[in-house]
C-alpha cells in the first residue's frame, strides 16, 4: 500500500533530496542538483517561498520511498497570467501509476483548497529554473540548468490525465563553415550603422557591481512575454546571482551597448559542469571543486543560457552581433560545441537565430497541463 506524507521533519527533507540521487544512481546522464544548495525549498525565509506557497511530498511503500513531488502556487505569476495554477517540479517516482497518481492527487488536493483550478509541471519557482520534462534525448548528458528523467515518466504522468501544454526543444551549436564570416562581417556593420559597441567586463566584480541591473532589466523586458514568466524582486535577484557569480566568467557574457551606455542586449554562457556534478553525486567535494575548477578555466562546452535583447531593438537585426560574439566563441575558445538550453519551440524569434549554426537538434521538453 502506498502512503503518502509531506515533508515536514529534518529526517524527511533529508529523504526528499536524496531520492534522486538513489534512483539514478549510476546513471550516466542524469546530472543532479547540488545537494546542499536544495535544502532552501524547505525554508520559508527563502526568498521565493516569500512569494509562493509550497509544500513537498514523499511516496512509501512499506518503510521504503518510492516518490516525491513538491507542488508550488507562484502567485506573482498567476497573478501576472490572469490564472489559477498549480505548480508540479521535483517530480521523481519508480515506474509504478499508483506511486505517481497518489503523489499527483496529494498536490491536487492541496491546490484545490487555495482555490487552484490548474494543474501544470513541471515548472519551477520560475523560468530560470529546471522546467520541462524530457521526451526525446534520453541518451544525451544534461545540462547542469536542467533535469534528467526516465522516459517512463511521460507515461505516469499522462495516466494521470495530463496533456500537453508547450514544447521547448534544445540544440547542439558548432560553428558554421560556410556562413560564419559573412555574419562576422555583417556584425560589424550594424555595430557602425547604429553606433553599438560589443563589451566585455574585465572581471566578474565589475560584471556583477556594474552591469546586472542592466542584465535583469533585459530578461524582465524580453522575456517577460514568454510562457510562465513572472517579475523577480530584488531579493530573487540577489538569490540568483549569489549562484550565478560563482559558475559565470566575464568572457562568455558579451554586451552590447548603445551610444548612450545603455545595454541593449547581452549573451549568457556558463561553462559546462555537468561532469563534475554527476560524478561527485551532486556533493561539493575536493575532488568535484578540482574538476570544477577544472571545467570552469578550460570548458569544453559552453551551455548557452540565455539570449537578451531589449524589444526595440530586435526588429532591426541587433541579434545577429551577438550571434556572431558566439561563432567568434566557438572558433577561437577550443570549443567543442554550445549546448543550448530550453527554447520554446514557438518562439520564432530564438529559432530563426539558431539557422546561423551547424545545429543539431538532440532534446525536447514538455510542460502538461490538467484542469483540476
Amino acid at each position: 500500500m502506498i502512503k503518502i506524507k509531506e515533508a515536514r521533519s529534518k529526517k524527511e527533507q533529508r529523504a526528499f533530496i536524496k531520492f534522486p540521487l538513489e534512483l539514478y544512481k549510476g546513471n550516466e546522464y542524469f546530472v543532479p542538483m547540488l545537494y546542499s544548495g536544495e535544502f532552501s525549498i524547505f525554508d520559508p525565509e527563502a526568498p521565493f517561498n516569500k512569494v509562493c506557497d509550497n509544500i513537498c511530498f514523499l511516496a512509501y511503500e512499506g518503510e521504503r520511498v518510492v516518490g516525491r513531488i513538491q507542488g508550488i502556487i507562484q502567485r506573482e505569476a498567476n497573478e501576472k497570467w490572469g490564472q489559477k495554477r498549480v505548480r508540479f517540479t521535483r517530480f521523481d517516482a519508480i515506474d509504478d501509476e499508483a506511486v505517481s497518481s497518489a503523489l499527483f492527487k496529494a498536490v491536487e488536493d492541496w491546490a484545490k483548497k487555495k482555490g487552484m483550478e490548474e494543474f501544470v509541471g513541471p515548472l519551477g519557482y520560475s523560468d530560470l529554473e529546471r522546467e520541462g520534462l524530457l521526451i526525446e534525448g534520453f541518451d544525451q548528458v544534461q545540462t547542469f540548468e536542467e533535469q534528467y528523467n526516465f522516459p517512463y515518466y511521460q507515461k505516469l504522468i499522462e495516466a494521470y490525465g495530463f496533456d500537453k501544454d508547450v514544447d521547448w526543444i534544445e540544440y547542439q551549436l558548432y560553428a558554421p563553415e560556410k556562413s560564419g564570416d559573412r555574419l562576422i562581417e555583417l556584425s560589424k556593420k550594424m555595430l557602425e550603422r547604429y553606433g553599438l559597441r560589443v563589451y566585455v567586463a574585465k572581471s566578474i566584480k565589475e560584471l556583477i557591481d556594474k552591469h546586472i541591473d542592466g542584465l535583469f532589466e533585459i530578461i524582465e523586458k524580453a522575456y517577460s512575454r514568454l510562457y510562465g514568466t513572472m517579475p523577480l524582486n530584488d531579493e530573487i535577484v540577489k538569490n540568483y546571482v549569489k549562484d550565478f557569480k560563482l559558475i559565470v566568467r566575464p568572457q562568455d557574457v558579451p554586451m552590447i551597448f548603445d551610444k548612450n551606455d545603455r545595454m541593449i542586449g547581452f549573451a549568457l554562457m556558463f561553462p559546462s559542469i555537468s561532469e563534475a556534478v554527476r560524478r561527485s553525486n551532486g556533493h561539493v567535494t575536493p575532488a568535484f571543486l578540482a574538476r570544477f575548477l577544472r571545467d570552469k578555466k578550460n570548458p569544453k562546452i559552453l551551455d548557452l543560457g540565455l539570449i537578451g535583447i531589449l524589444p526595440e531593438y530586435e526588429s532591426r537585426g541587433i541579434p545577429t552581433i551577438l550571434i556572431g560574439e558566439l561563432i567568434n566563441q566557438l572558433r577561437e575558445g577550443r570549443l567543442h560545441h554550445l549546448e543550448t538550453n530550453l527554447m520554446l519551440e514557438n518562439n520564432h524569434n530564438i529559432q530563426n537565430l539558431m539557422k546561423h549554426f551547424d545545429k543539431k537538434q538532440n532534446k525536447r521538453r514538455r510542460c502538461f497541463k490538467k484542469t483540476i
